[in-house]
């Protein structure tokens, strides 16, 4: 990221950009900021390409004409998929491209070893934008708050991240309705965001699993019943409770190869302080009791595709079972 502020600071641009990993609001973010720096509201000398089949061809014959009354042509491609496969054309065409044409590249996932990847590398810049970890996402919403003028407590903001999560996009767009629910107050608190934040589908069943080790059976059926009233599916609702408890299982395993809960964030593919909370719910739950869970979860799923169990019924069953 500093990499690219400092071309933009200097005017000094490269050629080629290509923005991925896992945050898809800075993705966005560097995107708008690189356009903006490159031709400006010049939408005569813009074209985003958007999805897998992208005409490379069509690409590349755009990129050979020269700009409209400017000295720069942009073109986007955004989740092309082309840093997996089917590269091979346009890396061979940015080795040497037309020097008035840039290319802003917005991928999810990138394979390294692809040629796309090696030449973008080597022409222009490749910047990884992966979650970001605590401190900074608590950084960033202090930011927006101070700038509202408003204040938030450490406890609050720790609920609020709870909640939200480490998506970016997301934290955005709870902020707002924060900021307009407090409107003529400063200080936002816990009872603001509880009122106001839409809790993920993700923090459910994570409390679920929480309400099922502590054998709060009444609760958990609660949060069961909750995910259903806002028409979350039985089959989806098994999904996310197995992957619950097969992330516990490798929290587990790792922490007792004594990992911090960083390494085992990276290992797993959780930010470390939500790696954290994994651990603390894991210690409630015996390692053999996570594999027979995940176990169970499977079978459950069996069970329902096979027409023997209800898929409903199903799910309040496997609830049932290990909250009892």
């Amino acid at each position: 990221m500093n990499r690219i502020n400092e071309d933009i600071k200097t005017g000094q641009l490269k050629q080629i950009y290509l923005l991925y990993g896992e945050e898809a609001y800075l993705r966005k973010q560097y995107r708008d900021r690189l356009k903006e720096a490159l031709i400006g509201d010049d939408a005569m000398n813009y074209r985003c390409y958007e999805g897998k089949n992208i005409p490379v061809g069509e690409v590349i014959d755009l990129a050979e004409t020269l700009p409209f009354f400017a000295q720069r042509r942009l073109i986007v491609l955004m989740d092309s998929g082309l840093f997996k496969s089917g590269g091979e054309q346009l890396a061979e065409y940015l080795a040497n491209p037309a020097p008035g044409t840039f290319f802003v590249f917005v991928e999810t996932e990138v394979d390294k070893r692809s040629r796309l990847y090696k030449t973008v590398s080597k022409e222009g810049y490749a910047a990884e934008f992966n979650q970001q970890d605590e401190g900074t996402l608590k950084k960033w919403i202090l930011g927006m708050v101070k700038r509202e003028n408003k204040s938030i407590s450490k406890g609050a903001l720790d609920y609020f991240l709870e909640k939200t999560g480490t998506d970016m996009e997301n934290i955005r767009r709870e902020t707002e309705k924060l900021f307009c629910y407090c409107l003529d107050r400063q200080a936002i608190e816990i009872a603001d965001i509880d009122e106001i934040c839409t809790k993920r589908i993700s923090s459910h069943i994570f409390d679920m699993i929480s309400a099922i080790a502590e054998k709060k059976q009444q609760k958990a059926l609660e949060l069961y019943y909750e995910l259903l009233a806002l028409r979350e599916p039985p089959m989806r609702i098994l999904f996310l409770i197995t992957r619950q408890f097969n992330l516990l299982m490798q929290v587990k395993e790792l922490g007792g190869k004594g990992l911090s809960n960083k390494m085992i964030g990276e290992k797993v593919g959780l930010s470390g302080f939500i790696a954290g909370k994994y651990a603390a719910q894991a210690a409630r739950f015996e390692k053999k009791d996570l594999r027979k869970a995940v176990e169970d979860c499977v079978e459950a799923e069996e069970a329902i595709k096979t027409g023997r169990m209800n898929d409903n019924m199903s799910v309040e069953l496997l609830i049932i079972r290990y909250s009892a």
